[in-house]
């Protein structure tokens, strides 16, 4: 008789007979690079023929929607629907990955090829995202095969080819196919999690804003000692102007930046988040931040501001001039209690009330910024899918109110009104984004037996209601 445990255990044998690894290094060998501008070839390949071929033989009624803007990557759909009495989950996850940087990579590795050294499978796309959705994938596989050919619940997966460049036209598609994509819940598989023991659910993430601070005084640099001490210093003007913006402390000093409140659901949340401590990573400054916050509630509730980049004159070859320019670039990063429209508008007041009218700020636009989102972690689908995770893997998963990284969730809460669940199966030490990307086995593993357990699960009835947006 087919049982949750029989279909854990057929989602495990994927893996342990290679049949996992080999559908896996189908997918990362398609140098689906969508930062690199001669990539859409490659994203359009992904979505027209390697995709359909993964999902082949599951029901799925496939197609492929174009971007809406130009020159950007399409996005693959596949549907398969069982009856619309049951629930249906929009199952995500994005085929496009950073550049490959293949001379960058340690000797014996390479980006488009998956290379094993002990519990680490080295490939780009193997944790972002390729190994992830592929997990979701074999998962449903499994549930499938133990039912008989039925999963108890609808499916609705979307695969995007654009979001390491911020998901351009994806909300454009999400408003223009929204009855067709209805759901009730979105689960998807991306990013990494806070230790390599627990299960994790991320509802969300912080929205992302970059600007540049430029103090132009003038077109052209003057002998230093000429002009020293008698024309204003640019460098000066803007190292002042950021000093207005965040204490020695690091305390951020826009106040309209800052929550007025951290809900009591998300404050429960981050108190009840495990971190593990992993060899190599940073420890938090003592001191830095916002006073009386705790790591947690400044990573996953808080505000935080860095400076990307800062220049004045030629670092590479300085000259005796006073310079007429300095500019830097920051990112705000911002839960969802603070609008993002608000964040350079708030800026642009500070300046002036801190007398720096002469800063001037730059909007950031050469990629779309994520906006800020969370599903409340008192949600039903999110003690749904908790309680799934622990039953079988044993543990109680940390819930993360909102993701420190950026993804998509706002899109797909506004547009379709349904709560967000990531279930990340990667680690912090994964140089996701960097050479030498690789998997964990383990990790790999077990997010093939969660996926099979919440899989069967939803489709044993006790599933939360159908969602208002969906009837």
């Amino acid at each position: 008789m087919s049982t949750r445990t029989s279909a854990i255990s057929r989602a495990e044998q994927c893996f342990d007979d290679g049949i996992f690894f080999e559908a896996l290094q189908r997918l990362v060998t398609v140098r689906t690079e969508s930062q690199m501008p001669d990539s859409l070839p490659a994203l359009q390949h992904y979505c027209d023929a390697t995709l359909p071929q993964l999902v082949d033989g599951m029901g799925f009624n496939t197609r492929v929607i174009e971007n809406p803007r130009a020159g950007r990557g399409p996005i693959f759909i596949g549907v398969r629907m069982e009856d619309s009495s049951l629930p249906t989950v929009l199952v995500y996850g994005h085929g496009d990955v950073v550049r490959g940087l293949p001379d960058k990579w340690s000797k014996g590795l390479e980006p488009w090829r998956i290379t094993i050294q002990g519990d680490k499978w080295y490939g780009r796309g193997t944790v972002d995202n390729k190994g992830q959705h592929l997990i979701a994938i074999e998962a449903l596989r499994a549930v499938l095969a133990e039912r008989d050919g039925r999963l108890g619940f609808n499916v609705k997966l979307l695969i995007e080819t654009g979001e390491e460049q911020g998901s351009p036209g994806l909300r454009e598609i999400l408003q223009s196919h929204r009855d067709f994509l209805a759901a009730d819940v979105f689960i998807g598989l991306d990013g990494p999690r806070q230790t390599t023991f627990m299960p994790e659910l991320k509802l969300g993430a912080r929205g992302g804003i970059a600007f540049d601070l430029v103090v132009h005084l003038r077109d052209h640099a003057h002998h230093s000692g000429h002009w020293g001490g008698v024309l204003k210093d640019p460098a000066f003007r803007l190292a002042h102007a950021l000093a207005s913006i965040v204490s020695p402390s690091g305390r951020i000093l826009v106040k309209d930046w800052l929550p007025n409140a951290m809900p009591n659901s998300v404050r429960r949340a981050i108190g009840d988040i495990f971190f593990e401590e992993i060899p190599g990573l940073p420890e938090p400054d003592a001191g830095w931040g916002e006073p009386g916050l705790t790591k947690g509630e400044k990573i996953f509730g808080w505000t935080s501001v860095i400076v990307l980049a800062q220049q004045t004159g030629h670092p590479d070859a300085p000259t005796n001039a006073v310079q007429g320019e300095a500019k830097a670039r920051l990112q705000v990063r911002h839960t969802v209690d603070i609008p993002g429209s608000r964040i350079v508008p708030a800026l642009r007041e500070h300046l002036d009330a801190t007398g720096f009218t002469d800063v001037t700020i730059i909007p950031v636009l050469d990629r779309d910024m994520f906006g800020a989102a969370r599903t409340d972690p008192d949600n039903s689908w999110v003690s749904f899918t908790a309680c799934s995770l622990k039953n079988t893997t044993g543990r109680d998963p940390n819930i993360i109110p909102n993701s420190s990284g950026s993804n998509p969730s706002d899109m797909f809460i506004e547009e379709l009104n349904i709560p967000v669940i990531w279930i990340p199966n990667s680690y912090a030490g994964c140089n996701q984004h960097g050479p030498d990307e690789h998997a964990l086995a383990p990790l790999l593993r077990e997010g093939l037996q969660m996926m099979a357990g919440l899989w069967w699960d939803i489709g044993a009835g006790a599933a939360p209601a159908m969602s208002l947006a969906k009837k």
